[in-house]
């Protein structure tokens, strides 16, 4: 019998527990972009821009600019301290994305420095092992306003809730096309955006040894976007992280351990969108709740296929075999495992790292069910547990379906009035997901066959995913400029 323990515990699956005066869910780039914009209009003294990658020739509104200021983001970036003579932009990039960004015909963050405005502050990040990815993606905006979570100003992120097939607004700078993409963050201020604000901070001071003080309090409006509806209110968000273990610093793995909890503690249904699914130790505690006669249903939502061929070879590789042991373990058939697609059938890729846990937790941020996400990567997510002290927990558990729902029924196209119903009738989430998929923009159900041709020997590598830092494997495998070299190949198609 699974008891009803805390999630969220500061020190163990989360890092601290900060109020949150309002907290937005955003779906998809398209809205992510835009809100950011606006906040960034707002700013005052700072904003801190933290990402895997920056890409600052993207638009935020490509279909068309309705903010004031440039819709490119480096442009907008260069002319806004001009607008504003009190406010200083930091924007921290990983090293080896950087680099791997000329390949794509973007001018050097380092360059742009020289370049810019004395108070546009552009560094590049190599506080890291040798091949860990500094993967949060965190905007703060005056320690008054946070966005955290999967969605990177980059090239390919930028997409509408329906996907259309014949969306001629997704495409890159150098003129290309890009297929349908579905992604997700969170907005939140209060202490929650005071918390991230401290962790921004921390992470510019081991990237460039300058020290950034706090924001103190500011009179008047706050940054939050004027037509960002926040999805709660007053509420606790737990913040967790994985950061790798370095010479000067232990290794966190908080968010593991959330995602441990969350499987354990589940006594209905687990609903999880990934990029990937790659850690055996994750996969091994769901399919043991699989095997349970009375254990929750579990619907995975993944993207067809891994982006760019290595990726494949590693995580699709994995995901095959994990897969299997999932079905293995499925007697009671309450597994569900799929792929959305477009009206036309082609794959959206997802992008999103999002888990909700009955009507409990809802959690949205940076990591992926890879081994990388447990202990190797930086990573950051934030979430929100009902608990027997919150306020009024009938509220905050139906929002946390209905943010289940929301992202269900963009997958399916779905009505969500249908969606209730057939719940209701149902009262079984997979049996609901099944009776409502179709013809059109879906999701698909893998199966063995779908997965037949995808086992590698890349498969679950200690080279393409470690699970914590190994050193002496990737500095006794191959000389370091090697290395960088092979993780620069690897990262420059990559999405992550």
């Amino acid at each position: 019998m699974v008891d009803e323990r805390r999630i969220l515990i500061p020190g163990e699956t989360c890092w601290q527990i900060a109020r949150a005066d309002r907290l937005a869910c955003i779906v998809d780039a398209a809205d992510y972009f835009r809100h950011a914009k606006a906040a960034m209009l707002r700013a005052r003294k700072r904003i801190v821009l933290i990402g895997w990658d920056f890409d600052t020739r993207i638009q935020f509104e490509p279909q068309g600019t309705t903010l004031p200021g440039p819709n490119e983001l480096g442009d907008f970036l260069s002319w806004l301290p001009r607008e504003r003579p009190d406010l200083e932009i930091y924007l921290l990039k990983w090293n080896i994305g950087a680099f791997a960004a000329i390949t794509r015909g973007m001018t050097p963050v380092f360059v742009l420095n020289w370049l810019t405005d004395r108070r546009l502050h552009f560094e590049i990040d190599g506080a890291h092992p040798v091949g860990s990815a500094h993967h949060q993606k965190i905007v703060v905006i005056d320690d008054a306003l946070a966005f955290c979570g999967g969605i990177d100003m980059t090239v390919d992120r930028w997409d509408t809730g329906d996907h259309r097939d014949d969306n001629h607004y997704r495409t890159k700078p150098s003129g290309h096309r890009y297929g349908p993409w579905h992604d997700a963050t969170t907005a939140v201020d209060g202490d929650a955006a005071r918390a991230i604000g401290e962790l921004a901070r921390a992470r510019w001071q081991a990237a460039t040894g300058r020290q950034l003080d706090p924001v103190g309090e500011l009179d008047g409006d706050t940054p939050w976007p004027e037509d960002l509806t926040p999805t709660m209110r007053s509420v606790e968000v737990g913040i967790a992280r994985t950061s790798p273990e370095l010479a000067d610093r232990p290794e966190v793995r908080e968010i593991e351990a959330l995602y441990l909890a969350a499987i354990a503690g589940a006594t209905r249904s687990l609903y999880i969108e990934s990029q990937y699914l790659a850690s055996r130790t994750l996969a091994a505690a769901i399919a043991e709740r699989l095997r349970e006669p009375d254990g929750p249903e579990i619907v995975l939502v993944l993207p067809r296929n891994a982006d760019g061929w290595l990726e494949q070879q590693a995580m699709d590789g994995a995901r095959r075999r994990l897969l299997h042991l999932l079905w293995q373990a499925d007697a009671g058939g309450r597994l569900g495992v799929y792929y959305p697609v477009t009206t036309s059938g082609a794959p959206i890729y997802v992008h999103a790292k999002v888990l909700v846990m009955d009507d409990r937790l809802l959690r949205v941020g940076s990591s992926n069910l890879n081994n990388r996400s447990m202990g190797f990567d930086t990573e950051c997510d934030l979430a929100v547990e009902v608990t027997p002290e919150t306020a009024d927990a009938e509220l905050l558990r139906e929002t946390i379906l209905a943010m289940r729902r929301r992202l269900i029924c963009e997958h399916l196209d779905a009505d969500p009035a249908a969606f209730d119903a057939t719940l209701a009738e149902t009262s079984s989430l997979l049996h609901t997901v099944e009776a409502l998929r179709g013809g059109g923009r879906t999701l698909l159900r893998f199966e063995p066959e779908t997965v037949a041709n995808e086992d590698s020997p890349l498969a679950e590598n200690e080279l393409m995913d470690p699970e914590r830092t190994p050193s002496s494997l990737w500095e006794n495998l191959l000389p370091s400029w090697n290395l960088r070299r092979l993780w620069a190949i690897r990262t420059s198609g990559a999405s992550d």
